[in-house]
């Protein structure tokens, strides 16, 4: 059984698979259609990638104005702490944020739907992140929210005395208060 639990934001849904392990290894499914779909999650999946980062990485958070993606994500390597921020201006819970950690280990999942922005810290010396997205990478539509704006608040897990590495990008985002949102 794989089991989807709502977190705080109830359409971002954290995903745990039924694991089988024996001495030789596990295995689990990560994707399956009609399971999704009993859930709530008619999903539609165009393009998969795949991120490699080392420790103290933050990348986001990242969204796309005009051609919204939603991303199941996931850890095959090492660990990271994945934040999705509600950016649809009629939702409840709009400007709020939530934060899991997923790595190899829990071997858990997050759905974050088309209306969020999305990012994560590398936690452990090197992570591997998989995401499955629901519309493919529009770069024109890509717009980024400043991963530190003090009115969002986000708690991210920093390593004490160590600024997280950043892409140029993710340096020049916007801040909240300013930021392109969804209807």
């Amino acid at each position: 059984m794989m089991k989807f639990t709502p977190t705080d934001i109830p359409n971002v849904v954290l995903i745990e698979p039924q694991v089988y392990g024996d001495d030789r290894g596990f295995f689990m499914e990560t994707w399956h259609a009609g399971k999704f779909a009993e859930a709530g999650l008619d999903l539609n999946f165009v393009q998969d990638n795949h991120s490699r980062s080392r420790r103290g990485t933050l990348r986001g958070l990242h969204y796309q104005l005009g051609r919204p993606q939603g991303k199941l994500a996931r850890v095959i390597a090492g660990e990271v702490f994945d934040v999705a921020v509600d950016l649809r201006r009629h939702s409840p819970t709009f400007g709020r944020w939530v934060g899991m950690t997923l790595s190899a280990a829990n071997k858990k999942m997050l759905w974050v739907p088309p209306g969020f922005a999305h990012g994560f810290y590398v936690l452990s010396d090197e992570a591997d992140f998989l995401y499955k997205c629901t519309e493919f990478y529009a770069a024109e539509d890509e717009r980024v929210l400043r991963w530190d704006d003090p009115e969002l608040a986000i708690d991210w897990p920093l390593s004490p005395g160590s600024p997280p590495l950043l892409s140029a990008k993710d340096e020049a985002g916007t801040r909240w208060r300013d930021a392109e949102v969804y209807p």
